[in-house]
């Protein structure tokens, strides 16, 4: 299959997924998600797959939300669009038999650490810049941010990276608990596929059964949390103001 917005690699085993967009720091829109996610589907399927590294291409792994397409939408229904496809591409990451490696090479921002967090592996570069800046904008978390960071950080670190909008480098992310390596990004790739290697060396029906065990214990924790996020939407009056700066 052909991609658009992404670039589609299987070699010795690994299913290597880019989003390549690197104008645009790798942000999302409803095509590049919906492409995401047939790839992780069709490597899911894939009998000559054992592991799928997510990465992006240029400085970033992903920016999050396509915010200049957003401010500029006449398009009524983008948000709930976007919403459906981003859910559709966590429920693929979190559900195929495989595991998912995210491969943060770069900017890995609010949609796009929202992503992140599904994945089962996260290895950044020490040089990564992370950061939910929902508050930034005048947004709110649509996609599990308020369920899965604090599960991987706990409550207080979230709250605060939240709040402040600040980013942290990949050394902080590791200290943090928030991924499970980093390391200098000349090495990162290197690193991602020596583990990845290690994960295929391994039965994969046990993986995938362990894999299946941990995310359903993970989902009966948060799914209260998450049917509360996504069925809530307050009004913020600000957030035309501060997309509008965004944009111009």
């Amino acid at each position: 299959m052909s991609y658009k917005t992404i670039l589609y690699d299987v070699t010795a085993g690994i299913a290597l997924i880019t989003l390549n967009r690197p104008d645009a720091l790798n942000s999302l829109n409803s095509m590049v998600l919906l492409e995401v996610t047939s790839a992780v589907q069709t490597a899911g399927v894939d009998n000559d797959v054992n592991v799928i590294i997510l990465t992006g291409a240029g400085r970033a792994f992903c920016a999050g939300v396509d915010l200049k397409s957003l401010g500029n939408s006449k398009d009524t229904d983008v948000i709930p669009k976007l919403n459906n496809a981003a859910r559709d591409l966590q429920i693929a990451i979190e559900t195929v038999p495989k595991v998912v490696i995210a491969a943060v090479n770069g900017f890995c921002l609010t949609g796009g650490l929202e992503i992140a967090l599904t994945c089962d592996l996260i290895v950044v570069a020490n040089e990564a810049r992370i950061g939910d800046t929902h508050t930034k904008w005048g947004l709110r978390c649509t996609w599990g941010m308020s369920q899965r960071l604090p599960y991987r950080v706990g409550e207080l670190k979230a709250h605060e990276m939240t709040y402040t909008a600040d980013m942290i480098s990949g050394v902080e992310a590791e200290k943090i608990g928030l991924v499970n390596r980093s390391v200098p990004l000349d090495q990162l790739e290197t690193t991602v596929r020596e583990l990845a290697g290690k994960i295929a060396a391994n039965s994969r029906d046990a993986v995938a059964a362990h894999k299946l065990l941990y995310t359903q214990s993970r989902q009966e924790t948060i799914s209260q949390g998450l049917k509360r996020e996504y069925s809530t939407l307050p009004r913020i009056k600000d957030t035309a103001h501060l997309l509008g700066e965004f944009v111009k």
